[in-house]
């Protein structure tokens, strides 16, 4: 259990501006569903100052507050300070976020980024191609990265994870994680990544196997999380039955988490085959 600060809960119980924003003149969209988290920003400005802020988010507690306490804290504001502000100052005004849960904050920084580059006419970052690929399953750039290890002092693979999510999914990314992080702190320079070796086929045990140490390793701590979980019913082939357990039972995007998390994971870490069903209760 995430321990949240006083201000947390109320801004997750009680969030302020929630909703979209129908004369916003500045949309700022960040995230996405299949991610987990995903963040909506609406500005109205005048002038240059913002006058109304509100926002619409899919994700956990620290997202609702984190976009919560954004809205609050941009709002008076000329363009320019609010582009002065940080996930630091995000988390602060909240009375600190749990370490895992210091991407939701970041999340809003980039949001409000995302929100002016609208409202200037500039291109959205997945147009402007920000920097390299490196996750995934996050869509996490290269420059987010770095950004984040000299914003926030990152010193280790982990603490890139908590902030940027990068790294947190099939895991195939830590290694590049690790060189980004030691070209940082002056450890050694980058280089090129080698190319992967060609995958084996997988006889049925062998991807049975994996499977099992995929959603012990990966899955299962990530739902585990958020109060979920999951369990291995049964597989034919390819085809991976699971049950949902806790909190994922009753959650309304419980598919979304089978399509969008699970399968996607064992398809990238195991067999790109594989299908993910719910087994029948």
């Amino acid at each position: 259990m995430w321990e949240y600060t006083d201000k947390v809960r109320e801004h997750f119980l009680n969030p302020r501006n929630v909703g979209s924003l129908d004369d916003a003149n500045a949309v700022g969209e960040v995230g996405s569903l299949a991610c987990g988290d995903a963040l909506k920003l609406y500005l109205r400005i005048d002038g240059d100052r913002i006058v109304d802020a509100k926002f619409q988010t899919f994700g956990c507690a620290s997202a609702i507050a984190s976009s919560s306490a954004l809205t609050e804290l941009i709002k008076g504001m000329t363009v320019e300070e609010a582009l002065k502000l940080t996930n630091r100052d995000i988390a602060e005004f909240l009375g600190g976020l749990p370490k895992e849960k210091m991407h939701c904050s970041v999340m809003g920084q980039e949001a409000l980024e995302a929100a002016i580059r609208n409202w200037r006419g500039e291109p959205a970052v997945e147009h402007a191609h920000e920097g390299q690929l490196v996750c995934k399953c996050f869509g996490v750039t290269d420059e987010q990265i770095v950004r984040a290890i000299r914003e926030n002092n990152l010193k280790t693979v982990e603490e890139i994870t908590h902030y940027t999510k990068a790294g947190g999914g099939c895991g195939e990314c830590v290694g590049e994680l690790q060189k980004l992080l030691d070209a940082e702190l002056g450890k050694a320079p980058l280089c090129e990544t080698p190319l992967a070796a060609a995958p084996k086929k997988l006889t049925n045990v062998q991807r049975m196997q994996l499977v099992m140490k995929v959603l012990e390793g990966e899955i299962r701590p990530r739902l585990q999380q958020d109060g979920g979980d999951i369990e291995l019913v049964d597989m034919d082939g390819s085809t991976v039955y699971v049950a949902l357990r806790g909190m994922c039972t009753s959650c309304p995007s419980s598919r979304l988490t089978l399509e969008g998390f699970v399968e996607k994971t064992l398809r990238e870490h195991v067999d790109e085959n594989i299908v993910v069903k719910e087994a029948a209760a």
